[in-house]
């Protein structure tokens, strides 16, 4: 009898209707964008493995307002990148989850895409590389890749953004920081004053005292075009400006490369928007342009690594006029269309 149960339990069970197999994802096919810049920019060069692409672009904008982010969800990128500073931020130091402050300024977030090495000391390869330290930075936002993964996994919206940015399903932190990085390689800023100048036939010119700025700056006098260089106003170098004549407290590049020769180096930032982010130089120690003209002017510290562009003589001498005409041809260079753009604002 067990047994005649046994064989009709299996025959009921045979006949039931097997579970259908999951069927394979469709891939999703991104949208590609193409980046329209002015003439006088030069190419950015993408990535090949992380093309911009409008879902990718879109994700990306999401996640630098992400404070999930950060370890304790109360911090994004964009806590210390601020748009209205045009992505810096108005304090010396920035303030981590944990109410650590650096020792560094916080640099701004323009024209990056340009860019093969990033931070003040050069540490991060590219863009996608720069996006990895902040999230685990213990004086930033203090958290663990993994954990940050986890907790994207959990959001339903989430899953569905990263496979239509990718192809098909799957959050890992390397395709966070690609899609952080296409975000970032839109914000350009070419709606300048200066650019308007710079378009033949534009009909826009620089007034008096600006043009006196302008010619100053380039002048091998001034000699401010040599590390500022290019539409781009920054040569994406290393350079000792002259700050400190002992570097003991922050030695710059050096803690990247350990070669002696790079003591007291740090990135060339660009002069882009200038008005809108001080404070100024890596450890924002000057709260105006004034005081960063004046300290051009008369306050070059020599150190055996200063740059030989910056002399020995402490400073260009400029005349207090020629500073007025130099700060009137920096404000030339700001641009409120970037620090308005809807395109880089919290989604």
């Amino acid at each position: 009898m067990k047994y005649f149960v046994f064989l009709l339990l299996a025959f009921v069970l045979g006949c039931k209707d097997p579970k259908p197999p999951t069927p394979p994802e469709q891939p999703y096919e991104p949208t590609p964008v193409t980046l329209e810049l002015p003439y006088l920019f030069p190419k950015m060069e993408i990535p090949e493995d992380n093309p911009l692409t409008e879902e990718g672009i879109a994700l990306g904008r999401k996640l630098f307002y992400e404070p999930m982010l950060s370890g304790n969800g109360t911090q994004s990128c964009a806590g210390c990148h601020l748009q209205t500073n045009s992505f810096a931020e108005p304090t010396r130091f920035s303030t981590g989850i944990d109410g650590l402050t650096g020792r560094r300024n916080a640099m701004p977030i323009i024209n990056v895409g340009w860019m093969d090495k990033l931070f003040w000391d050069g540490r991060a390869n590219g863009v996608e590389d720069q996006a990895t330290f902040p999230v685990v930075d213990p004086l930033e936002m203090h958290a663990d890749w993994s954990q940050v993964v986890e907790k994207l996994k959990t959001i339903p919206s989430y899953q569905e953004l990263f496979r239509k940015a990718f192809k098909t399903s799957g959050i890992t932190k390397e395709r966070t920081v690609k899609a952080i990085a296409q975000f970032e390689r839109t914000m350009v800023s070419y709606h300048s004053k200066t650019d308007e100048v710079a378009v033949i036939g534009g009909g826009v010119f620089y007034d008096d005292l600006e043009q006196e700025g302008h010619d100053l700056f380039f002048s091998e006098r001034g000699d401010c075009f040599h590390c500022h260089s290019g539409i781009l106003f920054t040569d994406n170098l290393f350079h000792n400006n002259g700050l400190d004549s002992i570097h003991d407290a922050d030695k710059g590049l050096y803690e990247v490369t350990h070669n002696h020769a790079d003591i007291g180096k740090f990135k060339t930032p660009t002069l882009r928007n200038i008005a809108f982010t001080a404070p100024y130089m890596h450890d924002g120690r000057f709260e105006t342009l004034d005081e960063v003209l004046d300290f051009y002017a008369t306050s070059v510290q020599f150190s055996a690594t200063l740059d030989p562009l910056m002399g020995h003589q402490g400073g260009i001498s400029m005349t207090p006029h020629e500073r007025i005409a130099m700060k009137a041809f920096l404000m030339t260079l700001s641009d409120t269309t970037f620090l308005n753009n809807p395109a880089f604002s919290k989604p």
